[in-house]
């Protein structure tokens, strides 16, 4: 029988790559981590991990068995919150990640209302970057995880299950003394000789994608000026007139008086969703979070939509 605290230390040697990187992580010493991957070696009957000078390498089997490791420890995480059910939500914990741009505006009100209803569970919310949240959902090391996609690319993991929350538009954001700054609605074709602010292009959101799929569709290639993942410091880039930028409606919840904010004809959208483990693995708090979420996300989306037509 393999020991579960022994997997993951295995799993922490391959994630940091070395026995002193793994030791720190886990808050043991480098001997006991030795003598952990020792004594899984004897349980599984082969080498799991080759040591050389220039550090350690799994081997073939350790590779195998660090694939099986994320689940394992996923479906115990799934029997003791499955256990903790038993009393009703009156005790337990669960452990949510969010993007933060929902972590400064969703998930105050979320957790505000799961609190309220479930006060003896114990809750937990960590801001990390979509593709980061949706890792750690998979690691086991969340319960709920919140992210955003695009519908020209969806998230797809037949592991995960999704529930759509709301349509985040994205608008417009100009220096307030640009010529332009004086209509209420604008089209993109009307920006197609500025210049841009877009995110790093990374993986991480997919912002960057839809601000270059609508500028390419309406008929031009944004001249970029600058690039940053942070909303309040492109604010800032606008104001200096660096450029102008697609900003989606979430990270618009605090926004600078020297900058104005306009409607787009056709806005393009990212869609915010929640997700967890599919199957048995989800338990129950996490599946009342949901429905607060799901309830929080009409919301939103019901007054956001009642603010732009007052305004």
């Amino acid at each position: 029988m393999l020991d579960v605290k022994r997997l993951r230390v295995l799993r922490e040697v391959h994630l940091r790559g070395s026995f002193s990187a793994a030791a720190e992580s886990l808050s043991y010493t480098q001997s006991a981590v030795s003598q952990q991957i020792a004594a899984l070696e004897r349980e599984a009957g082969t080498l799991l991990v080759e040591r050389s000078a220039r550090g350690v390498r799994l081997t073939e089997a350790g590779r195998a068995l660090v694939s099986h490791t994320d689940a394992i420890i996923a479906r115990l995480a799934a029997a003791e919150r499955d256990l903790e059910a038993i009393a009703g939500l009156r005790g337990g914990t669960l452990r949510v990640v969010a993007f933060p741009s929902a972590g400064a505006s969703l998930l105050p009100i979320a957790v505000a209302r799961f609190r309220d209803r479930h006060p003896g569970v114990e809750l937990t919310l960590q801001p990390l970057e979509p593709a980061d949240a949706l890792a750690a959902l998979k690691a086991g090391d969340a319960d709920v995880a919140v992210a955003v996609d695009a519908s020209f690319q969806p998230i797809e993991d037949d592991d995960l299950e999704l529930r759509h929350l709301l349509d985040d538009p994205m608008f417009v954001a100009l220096p307030r003394d640009h010529p332009l700054a004086g209509r209420t609605r604008l089209r993109l074709e009307d920006l197609a000789g500025e210049s841009w602010i877009l995110g790093t292009g990374a993986r991480q959101c997919p912002d960057t994608a839809i601000t270059l799929r609508h500028c390419l569709a309406a008929g031009f290639e944004p001249r970029v000026a600058f690039q940053s993942d942070d909303y309040l410091a492109i604010q800032g880039f606008i104001a200096a007139g660096v450029g102008v930028a697609l900003i989606p409606d979430l990270g618009l919840v605090s926004t600078r008086d020297d900058i104005v904010v306009r409607e787009l004809r056709c806005a393009p959208h990212r869609r915010v969703v929640a997700a967890t483990m599919g199957g048995a693995t989800r338990g129950p708090a996490a599946g009342a979070m949901l429905d607060i979420l799901e309830e929080v996300g009409r919301e939103w989306a019901g007054e956001r939509a009642a603010l732009q037509l007052v305004s």
